[in-house]
């Protein structure tokens, strides 16, 4: 099992609207998330916009190409990319860049 950390910033002025935006997830995001096999995923968020993501996967590369594959991903990233500071892959999915792990405590 991969564990995968990344960070994105959220502007600051968008903070109260991402929070909002996540109380409710499309069940059907949901589903595709699970389907390709993103658990125990987490977003953490502080003040200044920090966006702190968590998540376990087999493979985060096919977990992303999946989700990559579902229509509900993109209508999901398109009502995201405003709350992003900046996104060098267009949207947060494709954005994400791995933490490499330093310490594991098992």
């Amino acid at each position: 099992m991969q564990r995968v950390c990344f960070t994105l910033q959220v502007k600051p002025d968008r903070l109260d609207a991402y929070r909002e935006s996540h109380k409710v997830v499309w069940p059907e995001m949901l589903a595709a998330l699970s389907r390709h096999g993103w658990t125990n995923y987490s977003i953490f968020l502080r003040e200044d916009g920090l966006l702190i993501g968590y998540l376990e996967t087999p493979d985060f590369k096919k977990a992303v190409e999946g989700m990559q594959s579902e229509e509900v991903n993109a209508r999901w990233q398109k009502s995201m990319v405003d709350y992003f500071v900046s996104l060098p892959g267009g949207r947060a999915d494709t954005s994400i860049v791995p933490l490499e792990e330093v310490f594991r405590l098992d």
